[in-house]
């Protein structure tokens, strides 16, 4: 059992160091050949955060272990809006823009709905799973996403800068091989450890996905947020974490049920239902004490929430 968590630790350090290599290589080697700020922020540095969960479902799914997929995602989601929410807004109260309020926020709850609607085949089958048309129209609507978030971007323009470094050639593209290898490598360990520790452990391949999966898929933007909020850029801080809930649910799973499809345990909808509602939590928070600002006492409620939602899933396993 030691060796498992001691490799599932070593998986994630490589992740997340190796969403970090790449990110570093490639958007220098982007910045030399004239690729815009924006095109890079758009994909390089978003993919960045979003990298170890990409990779682990894709490990996930191709070895057809679709609780791992699904566990990841949603937990992944519930993690990122509960704790890395709740621990920024205790460092700092969280101002919200108002296209945040109006948009983003709700843009992350009809994602959330989404997955609902497609992963339960209300419409079309009495079968639980996330086709590859269903993957296909997440992707979708990931693109028109990618698209909005963009007109966005060109509408102030300071949030297009990405910072250039100078490297040389060979530095570019040793960032970008080591940076590669960790993420295919550390994904393998995460999924391989994590399946054989809940097989040793007696508890479902759901709730290690759900939990420690998920949390240590989250680090980047756990590390985003919290350094943001100390350096008091609520924007930065509470952006990436809806930014990336809508990538998880978008982009990941759809990507994932594209490679296969994936069955969905009915389970699972208890903790979209948290996750729907801890996001009009946050979509009401804002208009509660200070209009558009995440209160340190909102903060509190969420991660208190997140604790007795872990204790729930625990109570489930014994």
């Amino acid at each position: 059992m030691l060796i498992q968590i001691g490799l599932l630790i070593l998986g994630l350090v490589l992740l997340v160091k190796g969403a970090d290599w790449l990110v570093d290589g490639a958007s220098v080697l982007a910045k030399k050949k004239n690729v815009s700020d924006l095109a890079i922020g758009l994909t390089i540095v978003a993919f960045g955060t979003s990298a170890p969960e990409l990779v682990v479902n894709v490990v996930a799914a191709s070895g057809n272990y679709p609780d791992i997929v699904f566990g990841n995602v949603i937990g992944s989601n519930n993690f990122n809006l509960f704790v890395i929410l709740g621990i920024s807004g205790l460092i700092i109260p969280l101002s919200v823009q108002s296209s945040t309020v109006w948009k983003e926020i709700p843009f992350s709850l009809i994602a959330a709905v989404g997955l609902f609607f497609l992963a339960n085949n209300f419409f079309f089958s009495e079968e639980t799973l996330l086709s590859r048309w269903d993957g296909l129209i997440l992707l979708i609507c990931f693109a028109a996403f990618l698209y909005y978030v963009a007109t966005q971007l060109k509408s102030d323009p300071e949030a297009e800068q990405v910072e250039a470094k100078d490297y040389s050639n060979l530095k570019i593209w040793t960032l970008i091989a080591i940076g590669l290898a960790g993420l295919v490598g550390g994904g393998k360990l995460v999924v391989d450890n994590a399946v054989s520790m809940a097989q040793s452990l007696g508890v479902s391949e759901k709730i290690i996905g759900l939990t420690i999966v998920a949390a240590g898929t989250s680090l980047p933007e756990l590390a985003t947020s919290v350094v943001a909020a100390m350096r008091k850029n609520a924007d930065i801080a509470i952006g990436n974490i809806v930014g990336s809930n809508i990538f998880n649910l978008f982009l990941i799973l759809g990507v994932s049920s594209v490679i296969r499809p994936l069955e969905f345990n009915i389970s699972f909808n208890t903790d979209l239902y948290i996750l729907g509602a801890g996001t009009v939590f946050l979509f009401l928070a804002m208009f509660t004490g200070k209009r558009q600002k995440l209160d340190r006492w909102e903060a509190l409620v969420l991660l208190s929430s997140y604790l007795l939602y872990t204790g729930y899933l625990i109570g489930l396993e014994s």
